[in-house]
């Protein structure tokens, strides 16, 4: 089993999209190990955007993603980082293909709505960033049988 981790960004809680996100990514079988809301402050921010600092959006980025709390969430699945990322869909919801998040929800390459891990080291490394390990848990699905 992967792990990935999951940012519903500012745009997500002011358009109260929590919901249906969160179901988007129940609904195709992918296992809650954490969860909780936060708020992101510049240090934050720098570390787990470590690889945009020094580009000439990562202001705007910067002001966005530290505008409200986020919600922050771990899933757990088999293949659970490729799979997230083609639910999520394409960074910019113009190019973004028919049925995912981005392309159902999103209004602007910035304002995408949801972070999605872009490999399992991303992943591994991103998690550690929000969450302790006691935030984690391993638990088991009536249905992880049949699924699995």
């Amino acid at each position: 089993m992967e792990r990935t981790l999951i940012i519903l960004k500012p745009d997500a809680i002011q358009r109260k999209l929590i919901g249906k996100i969160i179901s988007r990514l129940e609904d195709k079988g992918f296992k809650i190990v954490g969860l909780k809301m936060i708020k992101i402050n510049e240090d934050l921010a720098k570390k787990h955007y470590e690889a945009h600092v020094n580009k000439p959006f990562f202001p705007s980025l910067l002001n966005f993603i530290t505008s409200t709390p986020v919600i922050v969430m771990v899933l757990e699945g088999v293949d659970v980082v490729n799979q997230v990322r083609k639910l999520v869909g394409a960074t910019d919801c113009k190019k973004a293909e028919v049925g995912t998040i981005r392309f159902d929800f999103g209004l602007s390459i910035q304002n995408n709505l949801i972070h999605a891990s872009e490999t399992i080291q991303d992943a591994n490394r991103e998690i550690s960033i929000f969450f302790n390990q006691n935030e984690l848990f391993d638990y088991k699905l009536l249905l992880d049988e049949i699924i699995y």
